[in-house]
């Protein structure tokens, strides 16, 4: 039997790596053009300044085009011939433009809404999957300590998977090589940089500076394959390994993993449908032409109310309007590396680092019938486990002399004194000054510790 150890997060010098690490370290000229934006970041700016996950970057270029024409438009009306026209125009095409940036934005949201809520039960299936195999699959030291060894090495690898299977449906949705393909065919590198001007242009949206997103993949030297299918074909055999030697006999456990994976590969379907099944083409490209036609109407339109103002109020219009559809595009696709795109790499850290801390203690420690450090007590049974609190800060040793009825009687104040405390703290929500709410901490802390001592006497 091993030794009783503590979680990590339990000891004193305990120092937590953040599992949710940011993506960029610093917000430098790139980090306004790449992302996904770091959500655990934290910014005082107010929204209306704010250019870092906005979608001014790549409407420089638009926006430039929009000004050029609405300056020719208007030097023109001025010093050669009106080129004003009646703005019964204006109202039809408006109505036509709202119907379908409303379509548009209404259809990317719920891409991306339902992208989120694909990979958060990610994050749930194999959270689950993991706590059945760790907690659930026997490990045989007492029969045979070089094949309890052996059970834990492969409890520990079907786990590894579990966080694999994240990061390679991560970088099959992004049409992304594994690093560890990299290794071992460096030639593929290759295709997946690009220059400067290139990048720069992706950067700014310029779609003839666009690189095909499954380029890397087209140029592979060898079979990819479909890598989150694989892992789920090993974890498959690997709950046929445990039931089929007796380490996992408990049925409905047995089908509850196999729902776990049934789930995983349902997201992964799903996330690929929303991948390589995007807006039809024809909704993309009339949307496009009735936008671009709107803004290359307004200067006409404007000129003869607005003269000289026609300039800034095309362009206020055309950052309203091509906005609107920038951002259905960049969104629409969530797992992409854009700036508003979900964070998959930190989500991925997230579970790797929640998977390592439910494998660093031992699978005994967490069973109920473990005997800790020899005392012959469960978990539930530590001293340091203060069942009673408020009531009483003590542990098993103290209470384990009382009788039933004393510890009924104990419950039934417990409740009481906790109505009093948040009684108390709903009538005290409202003072503000720091030295009122420390005094009815103390207040609240004398109590209970009145109450406990009187129990305590009293039992």
């Amino acid at each position: 039997m091993a030794s009783h150890r503590s979680s990590p997060t339990e000891q004193l010098n305990f120092t937590p790596n953040p599992s949710r690490q940011p993506t960029a370290h610093s917000l430098e000229l790139d980090d306004f053009f790449r992302g996904p934006r770091d959500i655990k970041h934290h910014s005082k700016v107010p929204y209306f300044f704010r250019i870092h996950g906005s979608i001014i970057p790549k409407l420089i270029i638009p926006q430039l085009i929009v000004i050029c024409w609405a300056t020719a438009i208007t030097v023109i009306s001025k010093l050669v011939y009106p080129l004003a026209v009646n703005s019964v125009l204006l109202t039809v095409l408006g109505f036509v433009v709202g119907l379908a940036l409303s379509f548009r934005s209404s259809t990317a949201y719920e891409r991306y809404i339902e992208g989120a809520r694909l990979w958060a039960t990610l994050m749930l299936a194999s959270r689950n999957l993991a706590r059945l195999i760790w907690i659930h699959t026997n490990e045989r030291h007492k029969e045979d300590p070089s094949q309890g060894k052996a059970d834990l090495w492969q409890k520990v690898t079907a786990i590894n998977l579990i966080k694999g299977f994240a990061v390679a449906l991560k970088h099959r949705l992004r049409f992304e090589l594994l690093p560890i393909m990299l290794i071992y065919h460096p030639s593929s590198a290759h295709s997946m940089s690009c220059g400067g001007l290139k990048r720069a242009g992706e950067y700014l949206g310029v779609s003839f500076a666009e690189s095909n997103p499954r380029k890397t993949m087209k140029k592979a030297t060898f079979n990819i394959g479909n890598i989150p299918q694989e892992i789920l074909i090993y974890l498959q055999s690997y709950l046929e390994h445990i039931a089929s030697t007796g380490l996992l006999t408990n049925g409905p456990l047995q089908s509850n993993i196999v729902t776990q994976l049934g789930i995983m590969a349902d997201v992964a379907t799903s996330t690929e449908r929303i991948v390589n099944h995007p807006l039809p083409l024809a909704y993309q490209i009339s949307i496009a032409q009735i936008t671009w036609v709107y803004v290359a109407v307004l200067p006409f339109q404007l000129y003869a109310p607005l003269g000289w103002l026609t300039i800034p109020g095309a362009s206020f219009a055309a950052y309203i309007i091509l906005g609107l559809g920038a951002i259905g595009a960049e969104i629409e696709n969530p797992f992409g590396n854009d700036v508003n795109d979900l964070p998959l790499d930190q989500y991925c850290r997230e579970l790797q680092s929640e998977l390592d801390v439910l494998t660093s203690v031992p699978r005994a420690d967490r069973s109920w019938d473990f005997s800790s450090a020899g005392t012959g007590s469960s978990w539930a049974l530590l001293e340091k486990n203060p069942a009673m609190f408020p009531l009483s800060s003590t542990g098993w040793n103290d209470w384990q002399a009382k009788s039933t009825e004393d510890m009924q009687d104990a419950l039934w104040h417990k409740a009481s004194l906790t109505d009093r405390l948040r009684a108390r703290a709903a009538a005290n929500a409202s003072e503000e000054p720091s030295y009122e709410k420390r005094r009815y901490s103390a207040t609240t802390t004398e109590e209970s510790k009145g109450v406990a001592t009187g129990l305590d006497s009293a039992v």
